[in-house]
């Protein structure tokens, strides 16, 4: 989740290249021309009669080449823009202003916008690949009826650490509280996933409604803050990269794209537990272009478009006939598709009660005084 570097040149470049200079961006309101997007088979996109289709995803999380592809099958262009955290996602939608068609938010974070109807249901009959997804991912908290959601990528944090600069491979999220690294140690620079660490290390669910138990958490985080080199969310890619940071926390997905950067990296899932986490495509309330947005969702649920996009982002596709036919070496293949163990001992995020999201504001505010 994802690389944000240079994502506004790659943004602007793929508006020019796609939607045409001075075509209005983000905020363009097209009505697809010539009536309803046609029914897509599970092996190729049929040609649609065009207009627009306004994206937001995470940075670097999509092979630029299909977007052209998209365009190229079914006439419509693509205006893609990038965010950093949920967080930041929900706070763009809520204050409205900016047109989107298409979102890519995580679990937690769609349930939330679920519960607080900011998103579309879905007409299914346009996105007859959904029915290509995993089972893992139906029927889930984030998304009970499967009404609102199709899974877009999947997959496990853990913790990345320099083997040249960490004495003993670790086996705990301990290591990022250990005070021999200090000055070294990076951390999530987001309250959900920095308290989930915590929280794990602690022998605590990632999702307490708990006070003692988020207290706890919240001391160890204070404790570990002057430990630390920085808050970080893609920033990690050019301190571990760079041998700047000895280690952090990320998502598994991404260490495989600094692993060719610099092989002296390694990734452990933690004994205490992960976070597994699936980021979904949705729509939300009112897009302008809906039936586009339903073609857009199920090109990129396609075998073949989403084998690709999982080789190119290094993320685990969630279309059950990809892992079949992805070719891994075995390094990619343990994290991109982790063991039962690893699976037993993770925990996805879901949405929790607003009186406990109110006290992660409170306390990430406090946190970085």
């Amino acid at each position: 989740m994802k690389r944000v570097f240079c994502v506004f040149l790659v943004a602007a470049l793929l508006v020019c290249a796609l939607a045409g200079c001075g075509s209005g961006g983000a905020n363009q309101s097209n009505t697809p021309q010539g009536g309803e997007s046609p029914q897509q088979s599970a092996g190729s996109a049929s040609p649609t009669a065009g207009g627009v289709v306004n994206v937001y995803n995470w940075g670097e999380y999509i092979d630029p080449s299909l977007l052209t592809q998209f365009t190229q099958e079914t006439g419509i262009k693509v205006n893609y823009r990038t965010f950093d955290t949920n967080e930041s996602l929900y706070s763009v939608l809520k204050q409205g202003g900016v047109s989107y068609d298409v979102i890519v938010p995580s679990d937690y974070m769609a349930s939330r916008m679920i519960s607080e109807g900011m998103l579309e249901k879905l007409d299914l009959s346009n996105i007859p690949n959904a029915g290509l997804m995993s089972d893992n991912f139906k029927n889930q908290p984030y998304d009970p009826t499967g009404e609102y959601t199709v899974p877009y990528m999947w997959g496990v944090t853990g913790l990345i650490y320099n083997t040249k600069m960490v004495q003993s491979a670790p086996d705990s999220w301990g290591a990022l509280f250990d005070p021999q690294y200090k000055g070294q140690i990076l951390m999530f620079d987001n309250s959900r996933d920095a308290f989930g660490v915590a929280l794990q290390y602690l022998g605590y669910s990632v999702n307490t409604t708990n006070m003692d138990e988020l207290n706890a958490a919240f001391d160890l985080l204070k404790q570990q803050k002057p430990l630390l080199q920085a808050y970080v969310m893609d920033q990690i890619y050019d301190k571990l990269e760079s041998g700047e940071a000895a280690l952090g926390p990320y998502y598994g997905g991404d260490f495989l794209s600094m692993l060719e950067n610099n092989p002296d990296l390694a990734f452990v899932f933690p004994k205490e537990g992960s976070n597994i986490f699936v980021d979904l495509m949705c729509i939300p309330k009112g897009a302008a272009n809906k039936q586009n947005a339903e073609v857009f969702i199920n090109f990129m649920s396609r075998t073949d478009v989403s084998m690709q996009n999982s080789e190119y982002i290094g993320y685990t596709s969630p279309n059950k006939e990809v892992e079949g036919q992805i070719q891994l070496d075995d390094l990619a293949r343990s994290i991109m598709y982790p063991s039962q163990d690893v699976l037993n001992r993770s925990e996805f995020y879901t949405n929790l009660p607003q009186n406990i999201l109110d006290a992660y504001d409170n306390f990430w505010v406090e946190l970085k005084k």
